[in-house]
């Protein structure tokens, strides 16, 4: 059997400890080399509720911005996505990475524009 990597321990670790609700869903972030994603989950039915890539159409036709940019503008498309959909508190899973960068941007944008976690 292959042994996990690092995130992939920290991530069981993160996901021990937080699962989403129809009440509060999962806030789940995706940080991939060339592009980021995430989705709102509710673990309970077992269904994504809104999700945002930075590899949709309106990301690449939004010019050139930086990975940190792109990954706020990320965090923005899920606040308003979610907010449609009648969500307004989240519980933030990290998926393993620091909470740092581009993580970061994506969460501080996400509650600028109306979550909460």
């Amino acid at each position: 059997m292959k042994s996990a990597s690092g995130r992939d321990r920290r991530r069981r670790t993160v996901r021990k400890k937080i699962s989403g609700t129809a009440v509060k869903p999962r806030l789940s972030v995706f940080r991939g080399n060339k592009g980021m994603s995430c989705q709102v989950i509710d673990d309970v039915r077992g269904v994504t509720l809104a999700s945002a890539s930075t590899l949709e159409k309106e990301f690449k036709n939004a010019g050139k911005m930086t990975k940190s940019e792109m990954a706020a503008r990320l965090g923005e498309a899920i606040a308003k996505r979610a907010a449609e959909k009648g969500v307004t508190k989240v519980v933030f899973d990290r998926g393993g990475y620091k909470y740092h960068g581009r993580v970061k941007a994506l969460a501080d944008a996400a509650r600028e524009n109306g979550l909460e976690f």
